[in-house]
């Protein structure tokens, strides 16, 4: 089970782990003189719920900034927040930018990457998670 599946699972514990994948990083814009691209399939979702409400109902939520933090996040969901547990997420997540791992730049490309990974597999985001 990679680092994604596990934060998935925490938050639907009833969803099937083995399923849902990391989707892919939001392309750059693409230059004018660059031919088109099919974009990468997307995973299938399934309806699951909203996630804001079941984050904010976990104990502790409210002494934690999980929104905004990736740290935070995970700790919320009593995973490993430390740099090399971020960075292997990275890694998963298909990181590619030239932000030093760990700068808050990085922590939150990982945070917004892992919203939009919820979200590609079915779970409903809040607009101001979305993006």
């Amino acid at each position: 089970m990679g680092f994604f599946s596990k934060i998935f699972s925490k938050i639907f514990p009833s969803a099937n782990a083995a399923e849902v994948v990391a989707a892919p990083p939001a392309p750059a814009p693409a230059a004018a003189s660059a031919p088109a691209r099919a974009a990468p399939a997307a995973p299938a979702s399934i309806a699951l719920g909203d996630v804001a409400p079941i984050l904010d109902a976990m104990p502790g939520a409210n002494a934690l900034n999980w929104r905004t933090s990736i740290i935070d996040l995970l700790k919320l969901l009593g995973l490993d927040s430390s740099l090399a547990a971020r960075k292997e997420l990275a890694g998963e997540l298909h990181y590619s930018g030239s932000d030093e791992p760990g700068s808050a730049a990085w922590n939150t490309w990982l945070h917004k990457q892992v919203m939009r990974s919820i979200a590609a597999n079915g779970g409903t985001l809040p607009p101001e998670l979305r993006d």
